[in-house]
């Protein structure tokens, strides 16, 4: 199937590793020029390196931490500067620590959504004026699991998190008719090293073996396994294509079923 991203101009940020990476490298063999980010120069040069091997496109880095509103600004400069647009922006971010409500203090709450919320709308308010223009556009948010269905353990994501499901829903229906669409996406439990992570913590903290963590995992989703970052980002380069042209305000769960919610 040909998505019809060919030659688009994707920026997809905190892309060294993870999901952000997996979807830079299949919107790349979708023929995307792509760009990506990172706070890391060392991931950073690496992963480009390795996607342009892969797929011979144009991979651009920028050394840049999505917190940091004038290092946004200078990396949007700087590509609108050489290609003249942004056709795509998939905002991703790491996730803040995980704990409970008396692990943290209003600073950590302040930071988390520095980091999931206030980055998101920063990097959907730069790029906007570029879609409008140009009336079309695809912002793929990256959120979690956690903004639609809370887990105990992860409270300061779930609340952060959960405003970017706002944020897109309202702007989605604010930019419809200049044919852009915003829409969100919510990764249950994939295989990247934030869950490989959460398996080392289990077993540190004595309640059994990081092979225990995955089996427990794995009885909460229907499906039984963890998923892919490929299966993740073959979803969003969906969303980012040509055919999902009349999808927006949408808060797409990418988790085997794990959510049981109707909504």
């Amino acid at each position: 199937m040909d998505l019809k991203l060919k030659d688009k101009i994707a920026l997809i940020t905190a892309s060294s590793k993870g999901l952000g990476k997996a979807v830079a490298l299949r919107l790349s063999q979708e023929g995307a020029k792509v760009m990506i980010c990172s706070r890391n120069k060392e991931n950073l040069l690496k992963t480009r390196d390795e996607i342009a091997t892969k797929t011979g496109g144009i991979v651009k880095a920028f050394i840049a931490d999505v917190t940091d509103k004038e290092q946004v600004k200078t990396m949007i400069d700087g590509i609108v500067d050489e290609f003249g647009t942004i056709d795509i922006l998939v905002s991703n971010a790491g996730g803040p620590p995980a704990g409970k409500a008396d692990d943290f203090s209003l600073d950590d709450y302040q930071n988390a959504i520095e980091l999931n919320l206030l980055s998101t709308i920063n990097l959907c308010y730069k790029v906007l004026p570029y879609m409008k223009k140009q009336h079309w556009g695809r912002i793929i948010n990256i959120t979690s699991v956690s903004a639609k269905q809370p887990i105990d353990v992860l409270i300061l994501s779930n609340t952060s998190r959960a405003g970017v499901l706002g944020f897109s829903k309202s702007l989605s229906s604010q930019v419809a008719s200049l044919g852009i669409t915003v829409n969100s996406v919510c990764p249950g439990y994939t295989k990247t090293e934030r869950v490989e992570n959460l398996a080392k913590a289990f077993e540190e903290s004595g309640k059994g073996t990081q092979q225990d963590f995955y089996n427990n995992l794995e009885k909460t989703i229907p499906m039984r396994r963890v998923g892919t970052p490929e299966e993740f980002a073959q979803t969003v380069a969906f969303l980012a294509s040509e055919g999902a042209g009349y999808i927006t305000g949408v808060a797409l769960q990418i988790d085997g079923g794990y959510i049981r919610g109707l909504f």
